[in-house]
């Protein structure tokens, strides 16, 4: 899930992008679209940057254990051919 600071930091660039004539409404606004944006962000399925990371380490480890078992099993598949 996205973080508090990174929450703000979404936030106030929204906010700083809000047309110059909302300002009287700008509290009501404020409120309202900070609430509407929590609650979009809660429904979706997201994962922190350090999460991503380790899951994409753990894919690099196995990719390179498949290449190195692909390796051996042709290997192993090359010499029982000259056995027969």
């Amino acid at each position: 899930m996205l973080d508090p600071k990174q929450f703000d930091d979404l936030w106030q660039r929204f906010s700083t992008a809000m047309p110059k004539g909302l300002q009287v409404l700008q509290d009501d606004v404020n409120r309202n679209m900070r609430a509407s944006l929590e609650a979009g962000l809660a429904r979706l399925d997201l994962v922190t940057r350090e999460e991503f990371d380790v899951q994409a380490a753990v894919l690099a480890r196995t990719r390179e254990k498949l290449a190195a078992l692909e390796a051996r099993l042709a290997e192993l598949e090359r010499a029982g051919a000259q056995t027969d």
